[in-house]
């Protein structure tokens, strides 16, 4: 079987991949095949989620081993087909490819159609792909260049904490008789 999967990102208003794949291929295939298209270099830890119908991660399929968790076993791209999890058309996944921000690729297979190919061909790009990881710069651009962001002029020392310095009269000291750090007894 033949698969046709596109690729979006709430990032990019323009942007847009479309690959076929074999159905034997392996996630392998289709990580590399992303990676070329929007020609991100192949240095993280990127995932597949395979999603419900609201997007909701279900199955993960990484990039390495790692543990199974409580609800999946560990699936991983060298040892995993994608007709092993992608079995009906309309099926959603998501790809991470910034893993530490989880920003992703949000997935469709749109079709199945008989046939056989080798692997895994971008067939169509649409847009230029949003820069592979945040960055300072990136902040920068959501913070402004004070770090402040929203927060404009408010002097984060004196309005935001209070202009009095730590009092200990302020403290209410009952209740607090009885712990004693001495006998170990708390950790």
């Amino acid at each position: 079987m033949i698969y046709r999967i596109t690729f979006s990102c709430d990032e990019v208003s323009r942007f847009r991949r479309v690959f076929e794949a074999d159905s034997d291929a392996l996630f392998l295939d289709l990580h590399k095949a992303i990676l070329e298209s929007v020609e991100y270099p192949d240095d993280q830890m990127t995932s597949f989620f395979i999603c419900n119908d609201r997007w909701e991660k279900e199955q993960e399929i990484t990039l390495i081993e790692m543990g199974d968790t409580d609800q999946y076993e560990n699936m991983v791209m060298d040892q995993t087909h994608l007709s092993d999890l992608l079995t009906e058309q309309g099926q959603r996944l998501i790809y991470i490819f910034d893993p530490m921000f989880e920003r992703c690729f949000f997935g469709s297979l749109k079709e199945i159609r008989s046939g056989h190919m080798t692997g895994v061909e971008c067939v169509e790009t649409i847009g230029k792909a949003p820069q592979q990881l945040q960055t300072e710069d990136n902040l920068d651009a959501i913070l402004g260049k004070d770090g402040k962001g929203d927060l404009g002029d408010l002097d984060m020392d004196e309005d935001f904490y209070g202009s009095n310095g730590y009092n200990e009269e302020d403290l209410d000291a009952e209740g607090f008789q009885d712990l004693s750090f001495d006998d170990g007894t708390m950790f």
